[in-house]
């Protein structure tokens, strides 16, 4: 925690920057609820009012930023927008149909295992972006509904995403503030989502899956796909998947080499592009390098700048240690009882809005409890809650995580619409489970 009088500058007309801060968070966050105006101008909006009423410097402004977790995401951006033009998405959705014959349960089996892994590898928002769209192809082909494949994709992201520190945007942000490796996320958190994904997918066998039949000439057209054809460039795959290999590498053996997952992202984008660019003329790299750019979510991460300073303003103001006070003071400071509020607190929270300004809330939030459990290094329980809790509360409605949203638009554009209130009627209890499972790992393994 800074110190407040070098941070938090004098509010116009003498206000108390505590109540500005405040009604400019709840403001901010009722915004980005309703969904009216794009949550990355609201972000911005609510950033620059910060600090031009003075709750913030703008020094302390950029401070507040976590640029780790931008150089992560934007890094991965880049390696995934490269790699997919490769075609090996599409080329491991084709394959994995056919080795089931086409049945649709199967394939939907396929597909959700094929999310869940490359959600833990790359990231569940950019795995979603490369799987619905082969989805809807395949569905499309089979005459069968598209529907149970998407929501079982959407559970397989969010699942798959909470295993691994660059799975999961709420996990991105808790290493960055707390310095957890790549490897601390592996032993801690994914041992507990391959329990998660077979229930989840035992369930939805059990709604959709002893239903789900394809005539045999729909099967075969599948069948008749070649997966070899998926593949536009042979040479940029070999590059890509090289690429891919060294800062999955790098992400495990980081940790000792003093090294960011940032800067381990960002180095692999630059050789990517390096690469993919090598003996093209000035004016056809301009033009790779343009188009690649393009394919960056920025519309995330200039959302993600004006959380982190929304965030630092209340930070600073003081609101943030009012309520870790308030937490402390409901559990007893008790830590199982503290653990299992959080984790259970943030499921239902990032089923109902965002999880990803939920998470930038309450990090510092949990920093601050330090002094009452003796210190950082016992706050660890706490940290798996938050991370288990916001991911797989990601899946108890559409709008609980960006992956979700994805997918709707997908579905959307391909005359599917995925209604809000079905979904969560048989999201939510899907996603209640999960977080029990949760509840039983983390007491055992921690408390």
């Amino acid at each position: 925690m800074h110190d407040q009088a070098t941070t938090v500058s004098h509010v116009f007309f003498g206000l108390d920057p505590l109540w500005v801060s405040t009604i400019l968070f709840i403001a901010t966050y009722a915004l980005i609820v309703t969904e009216k105006i794009n949550r990355a101008i609201v972000a911005l909006l609510g950033a620059g009012l910060m600090i031009t009423l003075g709750v913030l410097n703008q020094e302390a402004a950029i401070h507040g930023i976590d640029f780790n977790t931008l150089g992560l995401l934007t890094g991965m951006m880049v390696i995934v927008a490269i790699t997919s033009r490769s075609g090996v998405f599409q080329y491991v959705a084709i394959w994995s149909a056919k080795k089931v014959a086409a049945r649709p349960w199967g394939i939907l089996l396929m597909l959700s295992i094929i999310t869940a892994v490359f959600s833990a590898l790359l990231d569940n928002v950019t795995t979603v972006l490369l799987i619905a769209p082969v989805t809807l192809l395949i569905t499309e082909e089979l005459e069968i509904e598209p529907y149970p494949f998407l929501f079982s994709e959407i559970f397989a992201s969010n699942i798959g995403g909470a295993s691994t520190l660059i799975g999961d945007p709420p996990n991105i942000m808790i290493g960055s503030a707390v310095h957890l490796s790549f490897n601390d996320f592996l032993i801690n958190l994914a041992p507990i989502t391959p329990l998660i994904m077979l229930v989840t997918l035992l369930i939805i066998y059990l709604i959709w899956g002893r239903k789900m039949q394809a005539s045999d000439e729909a099967r075969q057209r599948i069948m008749q796909f070649k997966e070899s054809e998926a593949i536009k460039d042979v040479a940029l795959l070999k590059r890509s998947l090289f690429v891919l290999g060294l800062v999955v590498t790098a992400f495990v053996i980081a940790h000792p080499m003093g090294l960011e997952p940032a800067t381990i992202a960002m180095l692999g984008g630059a050789l990517l592009l390096l690469l993919s660019n090598l003996g093209n003329g000035a004016e056809e790299q301009a033009e790779n390098v343009h188009h690649t750019f393009a394919e960056v979510e920025w519309v995330t991460i200039f959302f993600f700048v004006g959380l982190f300073i929304v965030v630092a303003g209340i930070e600073r103001a003081g609101l943030l240690t009012l309520l870790a006070d308030w937490v402390i003071d409901l559990t007893g400071g008790d830590m199982t009882t503290t653990a299992m509020a959080i984790l259970w607190v943030s499921s239902i929270v990032s089923a109902l809005v965002d999880n990803i300004p939920f998470v930038a809330t309450m990090i510092p939030v949990i920093e601050s409890m330090a002094p009452t459990f003796g210190g950082e290094a016992f706050l660890l329980p706490l940290w798996w809650s938050l991370a288990l809790g916001a991911c797989l509360g990601g899946n108890g409605s559409l709008i609980g995580a960006s992956a979700n949203l994805i997918i709707a638009g997908f579905a959307e554009r391909a005359g599917h619409r995925i209604r809000f209130l079905p979904f969560m009627i048989m999201a939510f209890p899907l996603m209640i489970v999960s977080i029990l499972i949760a509840s039983v790992y983390v007491y055992l393994r921690y408390l």
